[in-house]
């Protein structure tokens, strides 16, 4: 399988000849390689993850193409065709397994409503935990898509869930709020957080790939 990583949140996964989008929003550059693919995931509502521009873009070139995501995104999203899932959920959708962790966005402030997300573990190997920080309990994951800016998140909290969780490997997602010093600075911390437990950091750029 190979990744792609996109701007911000959104992923690119690819497998025999088919592909899986991951948070097409609004920080991404409009995709236009919706091509064969079979399955576009949203981790929740919030435009940074997902735009009806975006998921229109990939159904006009993949028509059949199924859109997952948690009832809030299928509430927001209602003018498409959303399957919603939740924790503990698993499907297969061409070559892709799917299978869902969790519940909640992380807080941001008293003030913001707490939204529906949900993480989502890849053919059993990469896996990406939206905007929340849970872990995949009884599962060893390969590969981990890593929040390193947001409002909603701090860097120790980002270093304590990585020791959690125990990639692999790891890379940046979730980035494009931070200048150039602050990925910097974030890259620093990730990459001493997945080194405690044996892994490899990739600082993965927009456009970058890793096979997994």
């Amino acid at each position: 399988m190979k990744l792609t990583k996109l701007e911000h949140a959104a992923l690119i996964l690819e497998d025999s000849g088919r592909k899986l989008f991951v948070d097409p929003g609004s920080y991404t550059t409009a995709i236009t390689d919706g091509a064969q693919a079979d399955a576009i995931v949203v981790t929740h509502e919030h435009a940074d993850h997902w735009t009806p521009e975006q998921l229109e873009r990939i159904r006009s070139k993949s028509p059949e193409v199924r859109i997952f995501g948690p009832q809030g995104f299928a509430s927001a999203a209602s003018a498409f065709p959303v399957e919603v899932v939740q924790e503990g959920d698993r499907i297969e959708v061409g070559p892709f397994t799917l299978e869902f962790f969790g519940s909640r966005h992380n807080v941001i402030h008293s003030s913001i409503p707490v939204v529906d997300n949900v993480g989502v573990l890849i053919n059993g190997s990469l896996y990406y935990g939206g905007d929340s920080y849970t872990v995949p309990q009884g599962v060893d994951v390969d590969v981990m898509a890593v929040p390193a800016g947001a409002p909603w998140l701090k860097i120790g909290d980002v270093m304590d869930y990585v020791l959690a969780v125990k990639p692999r490997r790891a890379f940046p997602t979730h980035e494009m709020v931070l200048a150039k010093v602050g990925k910097d600075m974030a890259n620093t911390r990730i990459t001493w957080a997945t080194e405690q437990n044996g892994g490899t950091f990739f600082p993965l750029a927009p456009g970058d790939t890793l096979d997994i």
